[in-house]
């Protein structure tokens, strides 16, 4: 997890991931989109690739990036901590949790009961 944030630390980096998540670009093309030389991108792209967080395939003389969505996943679980849930959460907890009584409920009473609520 610390290699994945310390990765994200930089500006260049977190514009070049979300770059990379409409798909696959050419170090050219990511490169293009920056006021900084290709060997600095080069060198952005490089600490990515070995934070796991993109993958690179060479095809020919070139070489194409794509992001590796799944080495987010311990520190998108640990910034999670952080971060209260919206009101709507709540409703949705709340429903759900009246839906599983409800359920419950008609259940233990049996499929007579359940019929006669149905019907009424």
């Amino acid at each position: 997890m610390d290699e994945v944030a310390g990765a994200i630390a930089d500006p260049v980096r977190r514009q070049i991931l979300v770059m990379l998540k409409d798909g696959r670009l050419s170090a050219g093309e990511v490169a293009e989109s920056f006021p900084i030389s290709r060997p600095a991108v080069s060198r952005h792209l490089r600490v990515l690739r070995q934070s796991g967080l993109v993958r690179a395939e060479l095809v020919g003389r070139q070489r194409f990036y794509t992001l590796a969505p799944e080495r987010f996943t311990d520190l998108a679980a640990w910034l999670a901590q952080f971060l209260r849930p919206s009101g709507w959460e709540h409703r949705f907890d709340a429903l759900e949790t009246e839906v599983y009584r409800t359920r419950r409920e008609r259940r233990s009473r049996g499929p007579e009961a359940s019929r006669e609520e149905d019907s009424a």
